[in-house]
């Protein structure tokens, strides 16, 4: 690493007219071929990054580091570069010159760049020292219980190509549990339930109640956990304090069960939960808040046990005033900034009856008929997939069955893509995330209504994989999406698509068969080149960018371009939060530990990494700006995605948190943005802060009534976690929108990648512009691909430009467009064509005029 005492200081005094410095801080980029060095040369001056080319271009050994030499003696360079090198100074760039191995460029790194670097591994440092001091949640689901036995249950190599027979497979494993677990139990039994000791005894019982949580069998899990709790008084106190925390988080789940918070929760799970919200069966309540009381008196530094107190003083009506004041998390911490309006939720009366585990999210015209239907999936094995027909009255009928889609089971992620270009969107149905390896799912959409499975004949059967991540862009512009599959734990996959139906795996051809715990993948031109880039976020470790090198490879240009993460990575997007025309990046930071999200409202400092936004510079590198776009806090997020919910024209973030635990209770996430000059958590006045788990998340129009809403799968990963569905209505705000459908001719029939930019002037401004790239959304639930544009208030559009993917330099303009109307746009045609929609009353009737 560069020495900032070193050669910065030098640098200081040189600028200054002082002696020469004695090492110079470089970057070099070595390439075959004089024209290959002059066309980058003039790329740089350009003003585009040279770590980004080096780790892109370069073919020397320090290519990985984007050319980084560290502080050179210049007497050690070879002669061609110390004569290339006369007169360059800090921040300059040297003349092409001849080496025997090829042609060089070297960069002499400014001050600023080598501080930067020295921060960012500071930074670096810093998050590994600290993350070893987070509290993780404390685990009560039976998920690892139960995971394990799937494991290893015996099953044939090919187990999960039917997943009708992984279902199967799933509950036999399930059987095996119990019965082995009931074995255990009995201390007179032969064989390995032979000769228990105390300790033994006591995790049988607790391992029996864990599967009875799992099932949601509350009743019977603190049975077994009580009769565990009697066993550690009496002969190992030393545990007593673990099952007193036990039985106050399973008491509060009970609690709730109770309460039927899961199957109608209203309100009532809407964070931070009002005194009108408060339980009418208290006793488990009374329980739990007992066992928390204890469980923190003991360790009052438990900012778990801390958080779930007053979460429980809320369920029971009694916060803040019943919280013993010394765990008191202030009411004024929860408090909103900002107020835009309450959303409600309607999914009951919308006929979306949803009740389920956690899942993934698709909302999309599947029929061509001008309206959003609702798919999810789901992350249980077992559990089918479902279909909600729009019926264009803001209601939904379930046709699950007819649609073929109830064939389908598991899939804890879903995206779509008309992937073989007839005009009607498939999905593609993703599985193993967290879990063993599955087969994936590429559905065919029939364009009457109905699904088929074409998985094996078009090549993505085979081999299984543990993923939910998932990203279609046509990287060679050839009009065919191709197909990118993170893993979390083998190599991604690349698959290019044939154009007949079928593709092929070019992973490792193409350079991305990296091994990592893969969550996230998203595609977008990043660097406006003309080609389709991938960004990866990775569980454990750094996330990757991978720059198109428009010859079917990639570079991973991450670390150069400033944009890795903080080693624990989940859901991600590429967006442009604050209208410059470059699209920035949010990824998020993933950490089990409801103890870090209650660090964001007591104001402690971190130990887990927080989120990250990244501002794309238009130079192929990025600017890290959380901390002052007020970003920078440490949640749970997954299911996740971003729309415009006032229609001002910037992208606001909804983030689904949580994890599998019971104690993982911490409100998902509404952020509005201002205006692109900062985030506001508006989470409590906008009644969107579900505490159980957010899942899918997609941002829609679904009423037609202008706005957008919000529809989010709701749920855990066990089936004691199930939650209905939720669907919040957006309260509205009076500004202009357009809504923009795109069929591609040359490009991709879906679009996938387009640019759009709307220029427009609205009330009390001047001239701005508004873009958008056709995509749907985040990497956990997926929003249509048609783009929702906010415009502002008394808003005059005065252009629409459109760039097509693969064709940069031949933009599609329209102007003289009237507001607040959907339309549909086809590529090389000049007139475009009205969607012709009804406002609609969700639950209910039609009540305004054609969009």
């Amino acid at each position: 690493m560069v020495s900032v005492t070193g050669a910065a200081l030098l640098f200081l005094h040189a600028s200054a007219g002082q002696e020469s410095p004695k090492t110079l801080p470089l970057r070099l980029i070595l390439v075959k071929s004089a024209a290959a060095a002059e066309r980058i040369h003039e790329r740089l001056l350009g003003g585009f990054d040279f770590g980004v080319l080096a780790r892109e271009e370069s073919v020397d050994p320090t290519a990985i580091e984007g050319g980084l030499m560290g502080d050179v003696d210049p007497s050690q360079l070879r002669a061609e570069m110390r004569d290339a090198l006369q007169g360059v100074n800090p921040g300059g760039i040297s003349r092409v010159f001849k080496l025997p191995s090829g042609f060089g460029i070297v960069k002499v790194l400014l001050p600023s760049e080598i501080a930067a670097l020295e921060e960012a591994e500071r930074a670096r440092q810093a998050i590994a020292r600290s993350e070893a001091n987070i509290q993780f949640d404390f685990d009560i689901s039976g998920l690892n219980e139960t995971e394990q036995a799937l494991v290893s249950l015996p099953k044939p190599p090919d187990w999960y190509v039917d997943v009708n027979v992984a279902c199967e497979y799933k509950k036999q494993s399930l059987a095996a549990l119990v019965k082995r677990i009931e074995t255990l139990e009995d201390p007179n039994a032969g064989g390995p339930g032979a000769n228990r000791t105390p300790y033994d005894l006591m995790a049988v019982r607790v391992a029996h109640g864990q599967y009875y949580i799992y099932l949601g069998e509350a009743e019977k899990a603190m049975e077994q956990w009580e009769i565990a709790y009697r066993m550690a008084q009496k002969d190992i106190p030393r545990f007593v304090p673990y099952m007193e925390k036990l039985l106050g988080i399973g008491y509060l789940q009970k609690a709730q069960m109770v309460n039927d918070l899961f199957r109608h929760p209203g309100d009532r799970c809407l964070f931070p939960i009002e005194p009108k919200s408060k339980f009418t069966k208290t006793g488990d309540a009374d329980k739990a808040i007992q066992y928390l009381t204890k469980t923190f008196q003991a360790k009052p530094e438990d900012l778990e046990t801390r958080w779930l107190l007053n979460l429980a003083h809320m369920m029971m009506g009694t916060y803040p005033a019943g919280v013993p004041k010394e765990a008191l998390i202030s009411p004024s911490a929860f408090a909103s900034a900002e107020d835009l309006g309450r959303f409600k939720d309607v999914a009951p009366e919308a006929g979306i009856n949803l009740f389920s585990e956690a899942g993934g999210l698709i909302v999309d015209d599947f029929e061509n008929n001008g309206l959003f239907d609702v798919v999810t999936s789901s992350w249980d094995l077992c559990a089918p997939m479902h279909y909600f027909h729009n019926n264009g009255d803001g209601t939904f009928s379930d046709h699950s069955e007819q649609s073929g889609l109830s064939k389908q089971v598991g899939g804890l992620n879903m995206v779509q893509a008309d992937y073989n270009n007839d005009g009607c969107v498939d999905i593609l149905v993703l599985r193993g995330g967290w879990e063993t390896g599955q087969r994936k799912s590429l559905l065919r959409n029939n364009c009457d209504g109905t699904f088929t499975d074409v998985t094996r004949e078009a090549g993505l059967a085979v081999p299984a994989t543990s993923t939910q991540a998932g990203a279609w862009a046509d990287i060679d512009n050839d009009g065919y999406l191709d197909l990118f599959i993170g893993d979390e734990n083998g190599p991604s996959q690349l698959f290019h698509n044939n154009g007949d139906g079928t593709f092929q795996e070019i992973g490792h051809a193409a350079g991305v068969d990296r091994v990592a715990f893969t969550k996230g993948a998203v595609a977008e031109d990043y660097d406006h080149d003309g080609y389709m880039d991938f960004y990866v976020s990775n569980y454990r470790g750094d996330n990757a960018l991978y720059r198109n090198n428009h010859d079917g490879t990639f570079t991973d240009v991450a670390r150069q371009a400033g944009v890795t993460g903080t080693g624990h990575s989940f859901p991600i997007w590429f967006f442009d939060y604050d209208n410059d025309g470059w699209a920035d990046l949010l990824v998020t930071s993933y950490n089990m530990s409801v103890a870090e999200t209650a660090r964001n409202y007591l104001g402690l400092p971190h130990n887990a990494g927080t989120m990250k936004l990244y501002k794309n510079l238009g130079n192929g590198a990025f600017r890290d700006v959380t901390v002052q776009m007020g970003l920078d806090q440490a949640l749970m997020p997954m299911g996740s995605n971003f729309g415009d919910i006032d229609n001002d024209g910037y992208p606001d973030i909804y983030l689904g948190t949580g994890d599998p635990s019971y104690s993982s209770l911490a409100p998902n996430v509404l952020f509005h943005n201002k205006q692109g000059k900062g985030f506001v958590d508006i989470t409590a006045s906008s009644g969107t802060g579900e505490i159980h788990k957010g899942h899918g998340v997609a941002f829609v129009d679904i009423d037609y009534d202008g706005d957008e809403d919000i529809l989010a799968v709701t749920g855990g990963a066990i089936p004691g976690d199930s939650h209905m569905f939720r669907l919040y209505e957006n309260p509205g705000h009076g500004n202009d929108w357009i809504s923009v459908k795109l069929q591609g001719v040359k490009a991709n029939r879906s679009a996938i990648g387009a640019r759009i930019k709307v220029t427009v002037k609205d009330q009390g401004r001047e001239a701005r512009s508004i873009y958008r790239t056709v995509n749907s959304g985040g990497s956990f639930g997926s929003a249509p691909l048609e783009q929702h544009i906010g415009l502002g208030k008394s808003a005059q559009i005065i252009s629409l430009e459109i760039v097509w993917p693969g064709d940069p330099d031949n933009p599609q303009e329209f102007t003289n467009l009237a507001v607040n109307q959907a339309i549909a746009i086809k590529q090389g045609v000049q007139e475009y064509t009205r969607i012709v929609r009804h406002t609609v009353r969700l639950g209910g009737a039609g009540r305004a005029v054609a969009r």
